[in-house]
């Protein structure tokens, strides 16, 4: 028997992205905003077709800024707060949002969140403890630190498009940074990460913070080189003072890989038509989805 081939989703960094790449005046025959309900479904048809995953999962942020993360770095997406601690998303977007699970719903395409953590660490997990080749689809760079060739393990970043998406692997992260996807997590908590309120060390940059985690390995052999004295002391005071910062970073850029999330692989099954096909009909004549509900569903059956 072939091994599962599992597809995951960034649901929340997709339906973003459609729904600032599509027109607004993608409507429901009631007038609430589809446009991020149809790209979403179109993403997902694409990816579908062109690899063939036998099995998905939309993973979820049930937190979206979880308070243990907030705790290490209090920065940590402080940018994107609004009062009550809750994500600024624009309002025809987040109407959408239930609409979006109940198309997910009646596809019968599994949605899978834990409480206290994002999809990055639902990601993680299922993909550290899958047993075949996985693909992670996403525009969040952070996951790169998933990427491993020996487990088949590679992301489909689409931070230059859906359309222009790029198969991110081992190789493709040595060209670039000299590391691999072992290393990318704690490359970028040197770096920062100004979109999620992670500042870095200051000082030190992409291309130095790269140099660090090929030369020494990971962020305790950069630190245990600094206290050897093998890098230039202004590096070396650098590192000194961004310490304290280090300590929580390392744990907030790092994705979980063990929580549990009360599914099997047997879950993530993808179906060959709609799970419930009279509720799909009805939500794809209520919401206007047209061609996108016919592309996910040709999408699917090509399983069957």
């Amino acid at each position: 028997m072939e091994p599962a081939f599992l597809q995951l989703y960034d649901t929340a960094s997709l339906y973003f992205r459609a729904f600032f790449g599509l027109p607004g005046s993608l409507r429901a025959a009631d007038g609430q905003p589809v446009n991020a309900v149809r790209g979403l479904l179109d993403f997902m048809a694409r990816f579908i077709t062109e690899y063939r995953p036998t099995h998905a999962a939309a993973c979820w942020d049930n937190s979206w800024r979880p308070a243990w993360r907030v705790e290490l770095v209090p920065s940590y997406k402080a940018h994107r707060v609004l009062a009550g601690d809750v994500e600024v998303v624009p309002d025809e977007l987040n109407s959408q949002v239930p609409l979006i699970l109940g198309v997910l719903d009646a596809l019968g395409i599994a949605v899978v969140g834990a409480d206290g953590y994002e999809a990055d660490d639902v990601i993680g997990t299922l993909a550290s403890t899958a047993s075949g080749p996985v693909d992670v689809v996403t525009g969040d760079r952070d996951l790169f630190q998933l990427v491993d060739d020996d487990r088949q393990i590679r992301v489909l970043s689409v931070v230059k498009g859906v359309r222009n998406h790029e198969r991110v692997t081992d190789a493709v992260l040595r060209e670039r940074y000299g590391i691999t996807g072992a290393g990318y997590a704690d490359f970028a908590t040197l770096r920062g990460d100004a979109s999620d309120g992670l500042p870095g060390v200051s000082g030190v940059g992409e291309k130095t913070a790269a140099r660090l985690i090929a030369d020494y390995g990971d962020l305790d052999g950069v630190l245990a080189a600094a206290s050897a004295g093998r890098l230039s002391p202004a590096l070396t005071a650098r590192l000194a003072a961004g310490i304290d910062y280090l300590a929580g970073a390392r744990e907030v850029v790092r994705v979980c890989r063990d929580i549990d999330l009360g599914v099997s692989l047997d879950d993530l099954r993808l179906p060959t038509k709609p799970a419930r096909p009279e509720v799909f009909a009805e939500l794809a004549e209520l919401l206007n989805l047209g061609g996108a509900a016919d592309r996910i569903v040709t999408a699917l059956a090509l399983n069957a």
